[in-house]
């Protein structure tokens, strides 16, 4: 891979920034103006509950609740914009749409908020879509999700804490995996396939490897044709006559 499909863009910073500025100013419009936003959240198995499909990521029980969403969304949407930057945006929209969608259908009869679930898609399909590639890059990038949130696995299971929306954290690691199915590996993480490793190949067509026999010897063939082009010359009945010639030394040399 080349290192220009890497060059770093102002959407790597903008994009972050944005979306979680965007979740800080509903939280103040939430508190400045008093605001109840939580019924705007998924309610399972209520029509009126779908409409938290859309709007639950934005809304956010308390500061810490914010905050603690915040710096991974900073971290991740960041990378996800930088090592993926054709997906991003599909990334994120299915993945707020289809684990939303999971959450409803899986979910407690009770509101779901946050952007918990996002993050959630974001780490499984970074992680899986690294994997998945085996570029040594996106592999080192998986692994450093690993290690920087790897222990939010526990979350999506009921009995580690039934205050937390498991089903949200459940849904969004489902999502984010099946998306990176969907999504085909870009062109820079691809293996590079030369000629000679293409089954229709021939050695012969190939300007290098018509210099080598089938046992992988290397033969000169430029050589082989000079002498083969003499041996013919000089076997054949081409008469050459030599005329020698007497002179005295009183000649002139002409």
């Amino acid at each position: 891979m080349d290192d220009d499909h890497f060059k770093f863009s102002n959407a790597v910073i903008g994009l972050p920034v944005f979306f979680v500025l965007f979740l800080w100013i509903v939280y103040w419009f939430q508190i400045r103006f008093d605001f109840d936003f939580y019924q705007n959240g998924i309610y399972p198995r209520d029509f009126s509950g779908l409409q938290g499909v859309v709007f639950s990521p934005f809304i956010h029980e308390n500061l810490g609740h914010l905050y603690n969403n915040s710096i991974p969304l900073l971290v991740l949407l960041a990378a996800l914009q930088f090592f993926y930057p054709k997906q991003s945006i599909a990334v994120i929209g299915y993945g707020i749409i289809f684990s939303g969608l999971i959450t409803w259908v899986i979910g407690r009869e009770n509101y779901h908020i946050g952007a918990s679930g996002l993050i959630y898609v974001l780490v499984s399909f970074i992680f899986f879509k690294g994997i998945q590639t085996g570029y040594y890059r996106l592999v080192a990038l998986s692994f450093s999700v690993v290690l920087l949130y790897g222990g939010m696995i526990w979350y999506v299971f009921p009995e580690v804490d039934s205050t937390i929306s498991w089903e949200g954290h459940l849904a969004g690691f489902i999502t984010g995996f099946v998306l990176t199915l969907f999504y085909k590996t870009p062109d820079y993480a691809k293996p590079i396939v030369y000629d000679w490793q293409k089954p229709d190949f021939n050695p012969q067509d190939d300007a290098f490897m018509k210099h080598f026999d089938e046992a992988g010897n290397f033969v000169n063939t430029e050589v082989e044709e000079e002498i083969e082009n003499l041996s013919t010359y000089f076997n054949s009945d081409v008469q050459v006559n030599y005329t020698i010639r007497k002179t005295d030394k009183n000649d002139e040399m002409l």
